[in-house]
């Protein structure tokens, strides 16, 4: 049903389904309809035009009814492509699994055979075949299944391959399964969605395959009617009579068009990383539907964010992703935001020059005032102009944000192009010079290489210079060193402290890290289950933790020379933004919650100069050690 669902979405696999379905019906109760018998000749009515009496679509050369053998032939023709497709995907799912699984010089031999095949065209393939076995119905048959058989071996090949090595397959050989029992009972179910998809989106192909066969006189022989014949027969009347050639003409691209449309819509229905309902492309800027007025901007700040909502909404469920966040960043200043996996920190930085992908992620409240206008729901030609120009983003992996097949220097260089009319000799040289402001020895030589060719330390410092490319006055780096070693990291962080003191930049740097926050940033900001817990500058939340998940976060961090503490654990994880609860959202984790911390809306008060917390229960007395 969920399936279904999904398949509606796509409007055009819809229009697919519904054109197949029709058919199909047609096809299945042709028998049951009263036609004229489909080979018998009638000289003396020969090409009767459509709409004649007795003869819908008219007659063909021998005087046999058009729609009785349109009908017929169609029926033939799907059940053609349909086996066709079947003996395909069986016989290719096979050899690919079997090659995929067993890897070595049985992968290499079976794929060396699959590429030999895949060498010749796959009309003089089928055609090879047939003159081989002789034309026929069946030898048609056998040849699109034939030719057919590697492009099912490769791609289902390539997935089992990389099925092969995981650990559940592992542990299923540990366990004592022999290989029959783990390719059917752990590899084909994992590759069986594929096999479908490729199904789906080849039968069109085989029908016009087979068609093709039958109209060489190759396949379906006379008097026996499919769509192929029945075109090959009228190409000799096609100027005096064409209705003879339009009308199987006609009905093969019907066919093949819904089915190709009904396959993609498949594809993207079982494809798992669109399962979210999201079938079309992302918009260029994230979708805003604010419920009434926009605040206004309260600060005299370089960024001011106030009230901010963003949501999720997949199917008939609504993740609130964020909300109702309220910051500001002056200029010069790193804020920091840190909290829990999923508390809110990147959607937010996201949605603030619109990038979260609509469908499914929508904007539905608050503000961002930049330089004191607000740029939600701003034209995509003004967020454009601003993205990379004046807000620039360092993300979290370099690796996924580079072009593999691009050297570092192009990248730079089309970073400087897109916003600025400069030669390609003039941004080379600022390329070079940034990446030697980010400390990257020999820039030189490196501004050609590529990132695969870079270590993970060397690619973010790549990162951080194409954000500086344009000379931004805000920088958002979203966990930039999450997945780098102790040392690299510490570089990092004094790369960007000393670009920030140098060129005046502000910076809203994300983390889960509060010693990051300690080292880098002026105020933090704490966020749990899409909103900000607390708030305030740095070494006062750090000294002075006011709300109690602040408290159990700075609890986590080892610290040195301190003596021997035992790092503490957040009991429970955070709540699903789809159900947050009543009250504090925290209360269900905290040793401190009371009654009246489940009742409610919790506000985020003023506990002291540039201090905010929610929390109805705050500490205001203790100070620790940093």
């Amino acid at each position: 049903m969920a399936f279904l669902k999904l398949l509606a979405r796509n409007r055009l696999a819809l229009a697919g389904l519904i054109v197949i379905g029709l058919v199909v019906i047609l096809a299945l109760i042709t028998p049951l309809l009263p036609l004229a018998d489909p080979d018998v000749t009638d000289t003396p009515n020969r090409f009767k035009p459509p709409f004649s009496e007795g003869a819908i679509l008219g007659t063909d050369h021998l005087g046999r009814d058009l729609l009785s053998r349109l009908l017929w032939g169609t029926r033939l023709s799907l059940a053609m492509g349909l086996a066709a497709a079947i003996i395909a995907a069986t016989l290719g799912s096979a050899i690919g699994i079997i090659a995929g699984y067993y890897g070595g010089r049985a992968d290499n031999i079976i794929m060396r055979g699959v590429d030999m095949l895949m060498a010749f065209p796959y009309i003089l393939l089928a055609l090879a075949i047939v003159a081989a076995l002789g034309p026929g119905l069946m030898n048609a048959l056998i040849a699109v299944a034939a030719v057919n058989v590697p492009f099912f071996a490769r791609n289902i090949r390539g997935v089992t391959v990389g099925i092969a090595h995981k650990e559940f397959v592992d542990a299923a050989r540990l366990g004592g399964m022999r290989d029959r029992e783990i390719i059917l009972g752990e590899v084909l179910p994992n590759v069986l969605p594929v096999i479908v998809i490729a199904m789906s989106t080849t039968v069109g192909w085989m029908i016009l395959e087979t068609a093709g066969l039958s109209f060489l006189g190759l396949g379906s022989q006379p008097p026996q009617a499919d769509l192929g014949s029945m075109l090959g027969e009228a190409r000799s009347a096609l100027i005096t009579n064409p209705h003879t050639s339009i009308v199987p003409g006609a009905m093969i691209l019907i066919i093949v068009m819904g089915i190709n449309l009904l396959g993609d819509g498949v594809r993207d229905a079982l494809d798992p990383r669109l399962k979210s309902g999201a079938l079309s492309r992302p918009m260029p800027a994230t979708s805003v539907d604010r419920q009434g007025a926009a605040p206004a901007a309260q600060t005299d700040s370089l960024l001011d964010i106030a009230g901010l909502r963003t949501e999720f909404r997949v199917r008939d469920r609504l993740y609130k992703a964020v909300g109702g966040v309220d910051l500001h960043v002056e200029k010069g200043e790193c804020l920091g935001i840190i909290g829990e996996s999923g508390s809110g920190k990147s959607v937010t930085a996201l949605s603030i020059m619109g990038l979260v992908a609509s469908p499914p992620g929508v904007i539905t409240g608050g503000a961002v005032h930049f330089d004191g206008k607000d740029i939600i729901g701003a034209p995509y030609a003004e967020l454009r102009s601003l993205r990379g120009r004046r807000v620039a983003y360092i993300f979290q992996d370099p690796l996924a944000t580079l072009h593999p097949l691009y050297k570092v220097g192009d990248q730079l260089v089309e970073a400087i192009q897109s916003h600025e009319a400069v030669s390609r000799a003039d941004a080379r040289g600022r390329a070079i010079d940034l990446l030697k402001s980010v400390r990257i020895p020999n820039a030189q030589s490196r501004i050609d290489s590529y990132p695969y060719e870079m270590s993970g330390g060397m690619r973010q410092r790549v990162g951080i210079a194409m954000a500086l490319a344009n000379d931004p006055d805000v920088i958002i780096a979203d966990e930039p060193t999450t997945a780098l070693d102790v040392t690299v990291q510490a570089q990092i962080l004094a790369v960007l402290s000393d670009l920030r003191r140098a060129r005046g930049l502000a910076i809203i740097f994300i983390t889960h890290d509060f010693g990051v926050v300690g080292q880098l940033c002026d105020r933090v900001a704490v966020m749990y289950a899409g909103r900000i817990v607390e708030q305030g500058p740095t070494e006062d939340v750090l000294r002075r933790p006011q709300h109690p998940y602040t408290s159990r976060l700075i609890e986590c961090v080892p610290t040195l020379g301190g003596g021997q503490r035992k790092l503490a654990a957040i009991p429970g994880l955070p709540p699903v933004v789809d159900n947050l609860p009543a009250g504090c959202a925290f209360a269900a984790r905290c040793d401190k919650a009371q009654a009246d911390c489940r009742v409610g809306e919790v506000g985020l008060v003023a506990t002291g100069p540039a201090r905010k917390t929610r929390c109805l229960y705050p500490e205001l007395s203790s100070e620790r050690g940093v």
